[in-house]
């Protein structure tokens, strides 16, 4: 099932269950925070950068360990019950292993800022394992910076916090499409942005945000993202492309821009930004929106794995291939690794930041 509110021709899909939005004209959301505990990373040095997962619980390096997690988890609460320990100790120490045991996700990081032709490392990226304490909830995203990394460096501490509050006002509703959550979070993390950088007015990102939750017996996936980060699932031996790559070189993109008396000079807009979408911005806000292309996806066995990138790896990498290189690697980390070697080998020209998430439907 497929469903479009933008006459722009979204990428092509394999006989997914997939919806894709493309959103054109601001809405504003509520304002609003919650707190959770997650993970964000960034690096200014030369090498790549490979990071560690982490669950709500507990940490770890790989997903191949919560094995032994799990059974010293479950030594600890037989010594707590030989020793005496009280009723809520006992049952948070069960809670611990029931996440353990449900714990569906693996993610590996890894970035490089490219020293060859980048002198700073402007992007960032963020991953939660049970997010908004819900387990087999995740959520995911990169965030590519430019004119600084003033912007991305906020998403990557923040957008988690937009998303989150919104879900909590709305998620139980009855009526909820949560592609139009992913959508709300995007504009409202444009306008936080907006009044967070008030002296750093040049300073934007692009951003690929995957959210993954359980509706009933399905685990599903949504994706939103704004420029030219990507979001590729492989379905079967196929990558699925779950973004849309918002550039001046894309026809419907400038006449959007043209439409509102901008102009676009070498596939940039005004003659300055190649991406026609981002968060930031502000000084060029009114042709750089924050409206996302937003996508739902239902998962199933026949689909293992998720690629979060930013331009930097798909500038010299088709999707295809780089489902084809990381096919038969198990181990994430080491699959990002893998990605970004494959870029800094094609000469890629950019800051590059790579996360593989393993959705562990195919073990």
């Amino acid at each position: 099932m497929t469903r479009r509110t933008s006459s722009e021709t979204p990428p092509a899909h394999d006989p997914l269950h997939v919806q894709q939005q493309q959103q054109g004209l601001q809405q504003q959301g509520e304002h609003a925070h919650s707190h959770q505990h997650h993970h964000n990373h960034q690096h200014n040095n030369d090498t790549a950068q490979p990071s560690a997962a982490h669950s709500h619980h507990l940490h770890h390096h790989h997903h191949d360990t919560s094995e032994a997690v799990t059974t010293a988890a479950s030594t600890a609460v037989d010594a707590a019950d030989e020793n005496g320990a009280n009723a809520e100790e006992i049952e948070s120490l069960k809670a611990i292993i029931k996440d353990l045991e449900e714990f569906e996700f693996s993610v590996g990081v890894s970035e490089d800022r490219n020293k060859r032709c980048r002198r700073s490392m402007e992007d960032t990226h963020a991953f939660i394992y049970n997010y908004e304490g819900i387990t087999g909830h995740g959520f995911f995203a990169i965030f590519d910076g430019h004119a600084g990394k003033a912007a991305a460096d906020w998403c990557g501490q923040h957008f988690h916090e937009v998303l989150g509050s919104i879900l909590e006002e709305k998620g139980d509703l009855p009526e909820t499409d949560f592609q139009d959550i992913v959508n709300e979070a995007f504009l409202e993390a444009d306008q936080q942005l907006a009044e967070a950088l008030k002296q750093g007015r040049s300073s934007g990102c692009t951003a690929i945000v995957a959210y993954i939750r359980k509706e009933g017996d399905k685990r599903v996936l949504y994706t939103g993202n704004v420029g030219d980060a990507r979001a590729v699932l492989c379905h079967g031996n196929k990558a699925i492309r779950l973004s849309y790559d918002h550039k001046g070189s894309d026809h419907t993109e400038a006449q959007r821009i043209l439409d509102v008396g901008g102009f676009v000079m070498n596939n940039r807009v005004n003659g300055v930004l190649s991406v026609t979408r981002a968060l930031g911005d502000s000084s060029m806000k009114e042709f750089v929106i924050g409206s996302p292309y937003t996508t739902r996806t239902e998962l199933g066995a026949d689909c293992p794995y998720l690629i979060l990138a930013c331009d930097g790896l798909w500038d010299v990498c088709s999707d295809q291939e780089a489902v084809e290189l990381i096919q038969e690697v198990a181990d994430p980390t080491k699959a990002s690794r893998l990605l970004l070697d494959h870029a800094l080998q094609k000469f890629s020209t950019d800051n590059i930041s790579v996360m593989v998430v393993r959705l562990g439907l195919d073990q």
